[in-house]
């Protein structure tokens, strides 16, 4: 990664879910990390798309896949993936156990039809 701004590798992230979907009772099909403040949010393909409204709300460009095996980063102001970035403080993925989508008792039957494509 070229571009350092916008990360902080020392905040932890804020749980091991999306924040606003587990305030409100949603699910998830997958989870992205705030680079600078460690916010975890939902995907664009989940129903609520929370990662977007947070870099929307706050100006954090910088997430990464918050998915086991996933290293990358995503700029939502320049729209550039990057394979890998610098290490941020664990966890560096959801739980192994939680399921995608999740959490699992809240995810609706028909959950394939309600993604964002």
């Amino acid at each position: 990664m070229t571009d350092m701004n916008g990360i902080d590798p020392s905040t932890p992230p804020t749980g091991t879910g999306c924040v606003e979907c587990d305030e409100l009772g949603g699910w998830w099909f997958h989870l992205r990390r705030c680079a600078q403040c460690g916010h975890i949010g939902c995907c664009d393909s989940s129903p609520a798309q929370h990662a977007t409204a947070h870099w929307k709300s706050t100006g954090h460009p910088l997430v990464q896949s918050f998915e086991p095996g996933e290293e990358w980063f995503w700029n939502y102001d320049t729209d550039a993936l990057y394979d890998s970035g610098p290490r941020l403080t664990p966890p560096s993925d959801r739980p192994a156990d939680q399921p995608t989508p999740g959490p699992a008792d809240r995810v609706p039957e028909d959950w394939t039809r309600r993604l964002h494509r």
